[in-house]
C-alpha cells in the first residue's frame, strides 16, 4: 500500500479520489458548508496577485457573499445539458462531489465532470462574448482542481448564447496540467488560509 506524509506529519494510506468527497452540491447546505472551510476553485481562480488574496479573505469572512446574478442563473440551468454533451463526446460523467486534495483538506474543489479514475476533468462555463483565448481565471481555476484531484488534463468547454439563447453546439479545448502555475496557486491559498486563520 503507498503511503505519505499528511499536513501534521502523520504517516497515511494514499487515498483514492472517490475516498475524498467531503459534500455533494445536491445537498446545498452541506456543500456550502464544506467549502467555507477551505480555498475552492472558485477562490483560487481569484489568486492572481497578493492584494487579490486579502480581497477573497474578506469575500470569504463577510457575512453577504455573491449569491449570483442572471448569467451565472443561466450557467447553472445549462450545465446539465452541456455535462450530458461532454459525457456523450468524451465519458466523462457529471459530477457535484467536493474534493479534497491529499496533501491539504482544505484544498478543496468541485469539478463539473470527470472520468471514472480521476485523472481527466471537464470545466463548463458559458458566455455571452465569444473566447479567443482562455480567460486565465477560468485557468487557475482549471489548475487547482488538477492539483485537487491528482487530474493531468482537463475539457475546458463552453457554450456561447445570445441574451441567454444558446447558439450552436458547445466548444471544447484541452488544458493540460501545469506544475508551475499549481505550485505559485498552493503557495497563494496557503497565504489565504492563513489570513482567515487569523
Amino acid at each position: 500500500m503507498d503511503l505519505q506524509l499528511d499536513i501534521f506529519g502523520t504517516e497515511t494510506s494514499l487515498l483514492t479520489h472517490t475516498e475524498r468527497i467531503l459534500a455533494y452540491s445536491s445537498d446545498r447546505v452541506a456543500w456550502l458548508r464544506a467549502r467555507s472551510t477551505g480555498v475552492t476553485a472558485t477562490d483560487a481562480a481569484k489568486l492572481s496577485t497578493q492584494r487579490s488574496i486579502a480581497a477573497v479573505a474578506r469575500d470569504k469572512t463577510s457575512l453577504r457573499g455573491f449569491t449570483g446574478n442572471a448569467f451565472t442563473d443561466h450557467g447553472r440551468a445549462r450545465e446539465p445539458h452541456i455535462a450530458r454533451w461532454v459525457h456523450d463526446h468524451f465519458s466523462l460523467a457529471p459530477s457535484d462531489a467536493l474534493f479534497h486534495s491529499v496533501p491539504d483538506r482544505r484544498h478543496l474543489a468541485t469539478p463539473d465532470c470527470i472520468s471514472d479514475d480521476g485523472t481527466v476533468l471537464a470545466e463548463i462555463k458559458t458566455t455571452s462574448k465569444p473566447f479567443d483565448s482562455i480567460p486565465k481565471s477560468y485557468l487557475r481555476q482549471i489548475w487547482w482542481q488538477q492539483y485537487v484531484l491528482g487530474a493531468e488534463r482537463t475539457l475546458f468547454v463552453w457554450e456561447e448564447h445570445f441574451e441567454f439563447v444558446p447558439i450552436g453546439r458547445p466548444k471544447h479545448r484541452w488544458v493540460e496540467r501545469d506544475e508551475d502555475e499549481i505550485a505559485m496557486l498552493v503557495d497563494r491559498a496557503d497565504q489565504l488560509l492563513s489570513l482567515l486563520a487569523r
